[in-house]
């Protein structure tokens, strides 16, 4: 009786999983309307970041692409705000996550678990040797946001193997303990 009632939750636990996994990525967050975005080389070579300057705090910067984020997200024509965990990284890891050479003072990433992810790079001069000037106008600070979108193969592998890993483990678990 427990092991179909195991295996039912397995499979049940599984749809959903699916369910959330199978709807194509969002599109790339909009910025707020006070961002000018940046078209110096580093910020346009590729889609998948952008850079902006802006006069915003990083907690506004932050909270505007957290519900941005979830805006996106829909299924089957019915928006759901999912649970979007933040991931705060020391600014010393922007060369390796955004760009190379990319000043930093902090790097946070927003994520939809077996999705997709948006990391937010948030340059905050401390000097003014450091200033941000764009077109003539200094702004508080310069904000990259590098979007990670996944295939939806690779999400269904992710799900698929993740439900069988835990049922075999399961299964492990009930023979050690006879």
């Amino acid at each position: 009786m427990m092991n179909k009632l195991i295996k039912a939750l397995i499979f049940s636990i599984s749809v959903v999983l699916l369910v959330y996994v199978v709807p194509t990525s969002p599109d790339f967050p909009k910025p707020p309307s006070d961002f000018v975005q940046s078209m110096e080389p580093g910020d346009v070579e590729t889609p998948l970041r952008r850079g902006y300057f802006t006069n915003l705090g990083r907690d506004e910067v932050i909270n505007h692409y957290e519900k941005e984020f979830n805006r996106g997200f829909t299924v089957y024509n019915q928006r759901f705000d999912v649970y979007t965990p933040r991931l705060n990284y020391p600014p010393e890891e922007a060369p390796a996550l955004i760009r190379d050479q990319t000043k930093s003072t902090f790097l946070e990433e927003i994520v939809h678990p077996f999705r997709e992810s948006i990391y937010i790079n948030g340059f905050e001069p401390k000097s003014e040797e450091y200033a941000q000037f764009y077109k003539g106008v200094r702004y508080n600070q310069k904000i990259i946001i590098r979007y990670i979108p996944s295939e939806l193969w690779i999400r269904v592998v992710a799900v698929i193997g993740s439900m069988l890993s835990f049922y075999f483990l399961f299964k492990e678990y009930q023979y050690a303990k006879k």
